[in-house]
Parts: C-alpha cells; sequence; structure tokens
C-alpha cells in the first residue's frame, strides 16, 4: 500500500504538480476558493480546515468556521493569526502583495488550476488531495467524479438541439455581465447541451442592448444572486438588455446556485445535470 502510495505521488510531481514536503502533513489548512474547500470536505479532512473564504459557501459545515475575506482581497495579518500550516488558494486569488508576504512568513501554500473543464476538476482534485497527503482518497473521488459525469454525458448524448445561452452576472449596480469564451459559464453550459450565446469574446463583458439583441438569446442563465440583486425574474427580464430576445419572450430563464453551477468542483455532474435538466425539459430527468 506504501509503495503504491508513493509512487502516485512521485507521478504527480512527474506531471508538474508540485506538493511542497511541508505542507504533507498539514493539520492547520485555510481553504481559499469555494471548489477547493469542497474537495477539501470530500476527502474527509474537513476537521483539518481552521479557517474558509467567503466564497466558501458549501457543505454547510463551512459557514461554522471562521472567514478570512474574499479571496481576490485577503490581508495577510488575519491570516497569520489563525497560524497555518498550510494555505490552499485557487489560482486568482490575491492580491499579489499579500500572497508574497504570507510566503515571506514562512506559510507553505499551494495555488491550484481552476480549468472550467472536467480535465481541470481532475487536476484540482489530485493536487488538492496531494497537499493534503490523501493521494488515494483523491484518486478514487477522481474516479467517482469521472463515473458522475459519464452517466450526465450518455443521457445528454442524442439531444434534439441545443438552445442558445446567455450567462448573465452581477458584480454591482451597473450593467450586467455577460460570459464570453473561456469562462466557468461557457464551459458548463456546454456540458450541459447549450450553446453559449456570446463566442466573439472571451472572459466577462458588461452588456449593450445592442449587443445583446444580436444574441438572439433562448435562455437567459443567472446564479440566484444575481436573479436576487436584479428584483427577481420579472424584472430581470424586463431590462433593455434583454426585453426584445426570444428568452423574454418566453421566460426561459434559469437561475442556480452560484458555486454549484460555476465552482467546477465535486458537484460539477450534479450541475451539468440540473442544468441540462432545465436547458432540455423533453428529456425528463438527468440525475
Amino acid at each position: 500500500m506504501r509503495h503504491t502510495k508513493t509512487w502516485m505521488l512521485a507521478l504527480l510531481i512527474s506531471g508538474g504538480i508540485a506538493v511542497p514536503a511541508a505542507a504533507q502533513e498539514a493539520q492547520r489548512v485555510i481553504s481559499v476558493g469555494g471548489s477547493i474547500t469542497e474537495i477539501v470536505y470530500e476527502l474527509g479532512a474537513g476537521d483539518r480546515l481552521v479557517a474558509v473564504d467567503t466564497t466558501s459557501s458549501y457543505p454547510p459545515q463551512a459557514d461554522d468556521l471562521p472567514d478570512v475575506g474574499y479571496m481576490r482581497q485577503l490581508s495577510a495579518e488575519p491570516i497569520l493569526a489563525l497560524e497555518p500550516d498550510l494555505l490552499l488558494l485557487v489560482e486568482d486569488a490575491g492580491p499579489p502583495a499579500t500572497i508574497e508576504q504570507l510566503r515571506a512568513a514562512g506559510v507553505a501554500i499551494v495555488t491550484l488550476p481552476d480549468q472550467p473543464t472536467l480535465d481541470g476538476v481532475r487536476q484540482k482534485v489530485r493536487q488538492v488531495a496531494a497537499a493534503l497527503d490523501l493521494v488515494e482518497d483523491g484518486e478514487g473521488l477522481v474516479t467517482g467524479i469521472e463515473a458522475a459525469q459519464q452517466d450526465v454525458a450518455a443521457k445528454l448524448a442524442d439531444l434534439p438541439d441545443r438552445p442558445s445561452v446567455l450567462f448573465l452576472l452581477s458584480v454591482g449596480t451597473g450593467a450586467p455581465l455577460a460570459a464570453g469564451r473561456e469562462t466557468s459559464a461557457a464551459g458548463i453550459i456546454e456540458m450541459a447541451g447549450g450553446r453559449n450565446a456570446l463566442a466573439d469574446f472571451s472572459g466577462f463583458r458588461p452588456l449593450s442592448p445592442e449587443a445583446a439583441a444580436a444574441t438572439r438569446a433562448e435562455v437567459v442563465l443567472v446564479t440566484e444572486r444575481t436573479l436576487e440583486r436584479f428584483g427577481g425574474r420579472d424584472a430581470l427580464l424586463a431590462r433593455p438588455e434583454l426585453a426584445a430576445s426570444p428568452a423574454a419572450t418566453t421566460g426561459r430563464l434559469v437561475a442556480m446556485d452560484g458555486l454549484l453551477l460555476l465552482g467546477f468542483g465535486p458537484r460539477t455532474p450534479q450541475a451539468v445535470a440540473e442544468l441540462a435538466e432545465a436547458l432540455h425539459p423533453e428529456i425528463g430527468e438527468v440525475r
């Protein structure tokens, strides 16, 4: 058993997955990134967490832990006060000056990838597992996620059509941001049998009424928080950006939990199934 474990760890390292030696026995772990926190709990290591960030909203036990703030606005002092021996960071956490300050203070830091694909989920799980010295448990979790996703994908193999889906996100009081290529929203839409309505740019951009009209979106997809910020279903579909769209005309709006939908963690097969059921009501239950 020990030989297998050592071989798998060596394989991860040779594949470019760096695991700081000082982190392998970590018992005071801080997780920054909702999907990272989910993976830690799925690996049975939730009792090693001493804090999480504000995006870590699942599982419910995470709510009982100290909160170190939003992942892109971290401060070194409250993190150091918790005396962590390992900090697990999603790759766009920051700011960089804070991360450097934490490194200089001697905190072991593992930065995790966040690619919006099933392969990205595999890589993220394996790196978290390696950092926690739970390599075999990580392989078991990967196997379970792959099996669940294969079941969902098999049920979506013969979809009659792929509707055009416009994902909108609220980050303030201004116009909603729309998701283009290479975003987590685009990734989950494709996996669930839809077409991202905005494929001519990458990342997120404010959505103008003209750009929205050009998409001819058949479905509007939002997070539950975004729907709340825009005043509910009727208010959102009545906005100038959307009022003339086929989605507004037919009332096709889907709202889902943001971390489930965009996290690309252990629950991604569940997110794909839920979104597929909403996009393709004609095929019935996918889960």
